[in-house]
């Protein structure tokens, strides 16, 4: 099971690829949403947004979200870390229930650049 170190490892390691991306990745990610990721195995969620290409006030709280997010994912720590490191396909996790993603309908067209 990952850890919330490692959790916050793949975050920033996810706002960094965002932020040094290009082409369509980068005018995907160009846009300011609220954004948490809940990892359900540790009973936390991250909370930040996504703005300008990258993750930003990237912060943790223990348990649910206190608020309804923008952009919403919700995994275990392994699928998180995995994701982020290229070992999951993230349409073959989230076609199979492993990771969940609500958000808006013209917000789910963008990200399916970045996913």
């Amino acid at each position: 099971m990952a850890t919330l170190d490692q959790c916050r490892a793949a975050l920033d390691r996810l706002a960094q690829n965002l932020s040094s991306a290009d082409g369509n990745v980068r005018s995907a990610a160009a846009f300011d949403r609220s954004l948490s990721c809940r990892i359900t195995d540790l009973d936390v969620t991250f909370l930040g947004r996504l703005s300008h290409g990258a993750i930003q006030d990237l912060a943790s709280v223990p348990g649910p979200p206190p608020h309804k997010a923008e952009i919403r994912l919700s995994m275990a720590g392994d699928d998180l870390v995995d994701l982020v490191d290229g070992k999951l396909n993230f349409a073959k996790a989230w076609g199979s229930g492993r990771v969940k993603l609500e958000a808006g309908l013209r917000d789910l067209l963008r990200l399916r650049t970045l996913l």
